[in-house]
């Protein structure tokens, strides 16, 4: 019998037998299953992780495998059909119909269950996280005169300084332009709505960050494609984009970019700011990952910011990603009179950002801890990232690996002609690892099925090569 079916009967077997275990109860050892059904260890690992992936057991390491708690039941709900009408009654009246899809966000925010390995994270594993410097910063922070008061509405000043360093610009760092918000979510919200009303047209990166395009879809915003290489975005499509659309805002991701990795080229970058200009436009920069780069990157190019003068480039820079996804502290900054409507949006929005994260903000990046954080960080990126790319170039060859970036905590693959990255995503899960579709990186028709694996959600490179593992499984089920 072949290995995959014998996983399949094995799982059958054991999904009949659960209801003799209560739940929480243990069930048999891996070995005792192995001499029961006269199965190989590695299909017994498989169908546990199946069955872990279903939901129906729970595996713990060194412990055993166990009994799933069963789920509560939802109470009887009343009629809720009146909504139906109630939200979509007003849908004529936009020019462009804003709907409200959070799915290519959740995908990455969501905990698989246990026992799955965790390649569609967007965060960094807890293993990764400056846990320890965080609570001794928010503890110092608790301490300091005024911690629990209201902050000033556009952040502590100590804050936006540093912020302010860190983007640069003509004639230093301007702090006045910099706006301390709650996380790069919440700023690119501000910054769209500040910057296009509902039905206008905005150039967007192709493939670009998901929750970028729910947040522009959710204000009503017509997202247009421009085609991005190993370069980043094409000048001259960029160019002809605004001349179609009348566009006046381009969200770009200049390093790093979200999903290709790509770092915006040199000759490209006085090129994008020169065509937005030109087109009366802003561009919105999503400086996301600067302090994700790898150990084995060279000096890193400057924010676009940092070379404008003209007021053209609205800066999103935050510290979330290199600390911890509730560590929600980011910055926008501007120049000229876009300053005061995005400081407006911000207050009617959120009034401001707790005091208490803003002076454990201070503590942190003022602490030795910091940058030894980080250069452990960028050690441990650029292991985890050589070991992903070694494994899926060793075991799932089929599987191109165009790009392969200095920093971030991804890699962007696309399948052969033909595959189905949905088919692929659900046979990846019954295997046990949780991967990215690429479908939702597109805000038109994809040219090629691709999927986002992510090296830095994962406990270490163990589970890494596990995972590759697993996912050649998924591949020999579905190409």
């Amino acid at each position: 019998m072949q290995e995959r079916s014998s996983v399949g009967e094995l799982v059958k077997q054991l999904r009949r037998e659960l209801d003799r275990y209560s739940p929480g109860g243990k069930l048999p050892s891996s070995r005792a299953l192995v001499e029961r059904f006269r199965v190989s260890p590695v299909t017994v690992s498989r169908a546990l992780a199946q069955l872990a992936a279903e939901g129906l057991v729970v595996t713990r390491p060194g412990a055993g495998a166990f009994r799933a708690q069963p789920r509560a039941t939802a109470a009887p709900a009343g009629d809720t059909s009146w909504q139906e009408l109630a939200l979509s009654a007003d849908g004529a009246l936009d020019l462009v119909p804003r709907t409200v899809d959070a799915s290519g966000v959740t995908v990455s925010l969501a905990a698989p269950q246990p026992g799955v390995i965790e390649f569609n994270g967007g965060y960094l594993h807890p293993s990764l996280q400056p846990e320890r410097a965080m609570a001794a910063a928010l503890s110092r922070a608790g301490r300091r005169p005024g911690a629990w008061g209201r902050p000033p509405l556009d952040g502590l000043q100590e804050l936006r300084e540093w912020f302010a360093r860190s983007i640069g610009g003509p004639g230093g760092a301007v702090t006045a332009g910099v706006l301390i918000t709650a996380g790069g979510q919440s700023a690119l919200t501000t910054a769209l709505r500040a910057l296009a009303p509902p039905g206008a047209p905005v150039l967007v990166e192709s493939p670009t960050y998901p929750g970028m395009l729910a947040i522009a879809r959710a204000s009503g915003l017509r997202p247009v494609p421009v085609p991005v290489d190993a370069d980043g975005v094409k000048p001259a499509l960029l160019a002809d984009a605004f001349r179609a659309t009348g566009a006046r805002v381009f969200v770009c991701q200049p390093l790093f970019q979200n999903p290709t990795g790509a770092v915006l080229a040199p000759d490209r970058r006085a090129a994008v700011l020169r065509i937005a200009r030109e087109a009366g436009a802003f561009v919105v920069e999503d400086d996301f990952v600067r302090r994700l780069v790898h150990e084995d990157a060279g000096p890193l190019p400057p924010p676009l910011a940092a070379d404008d003068a003209d007021g053209v480039v609205v800066h999103v820079g935050s510290l979330t990603k290199a600390t911890s996804p509730s560590f929600r502290v980011s910055a926008l900054a501007a120049r000229g009179p876009v300053l005061e409507r995005l400081r407006a949006i911000q207050v009617v929005d959120t009034f401001f950002v707790p005091r208490p994260l803003q002076e454990a903000a201070v503590e942190l990046v003022g602490s030795p801890a910091w940058p030894r954080h980080l250069r452990a960080l960028s050690a441990e990126l650029k292991t985890r990232r050589d070991v992903m790319t070694t494994a899926l170039r060793r075991d799932l060859p089929e599987l191109a690996l165009p790009h392969i970036p200095s920093g971030g905590y991804h890699l962007w693959l696309r399948l052969p002609d033909g595959a189905d990255e949905s088919a692929l995503t659900a046979a990846a899960l019954r295997a046990g690892v949780a991967i990215t579709p690429g479908r939702p990186y597109f805000s038109a028709e994809p040219p090629a099925a691709h999927v986002r694996l992510s090296f830095a959600a994962v406990g270490g490179t163990a589970e890494i090569t596990e995972g590759v593992r697993r996912l050649r499984t998924a591949c020999d089920e579905v190409l």
